[in-house]
């Protein structure tokens, strides 16, 4: 069945640096883009990076710009968030998602068919 598998958050200060992996299995990895999508306490979600099936950038969340850069190795089938400069605003819960496609065609959950469970992401001093 597939599965989606995040890790490498935790507790980190201000100006620190996290990087997150998603650990896809039971279907073809290369075939579907991705998403990390995140949601802060008391928030709805918030799309943070889009990445195509070939590893092309496609979204980056204005709160993000400069900071987070989203990878995906297609051969171990993972899934990178590689996140500096970290801020508390960025205190969330981190999911990855697969898209339906090749490309990320929407910003809504009907867009995406299986979602991690998530990672906690803490920044604070």
């Amino acid at each position: 069945q597939v599965q989606l598998v995040e890790s490498g958050g935790g507790l980190v200060q201000p100006g620190g640096s996290l990087r997150l992996s998603c650990a896809a299995s039971g279907f073809t990895f290369s075939y579907y883009a991705m998403s990390w999508v995140r949601q802060a306490p008391g928030k709805g979600l918030e799309w943070v990076l889009d990445i195509t099936s070939s590893g092309s950038t496609t979204y980056y969340a204005d709160s993000v710009k400069g900071r987070f850069t989203i990878s995906r190795d297609n051969a171990k089938s993972t899934l990178y968030l590689q996140m500096n400069s970290l801020k508390p605003a960025d205190t969330a819960v981190y999911y990855c998602a697969k898209a339906l496609s090749t490309v990320v065609t929407g910003h809504e959950r009907s867009e995406y068919d299986y979602w991690g469970q998530g990672t906690q992401v803490t920044v604070s001093s």
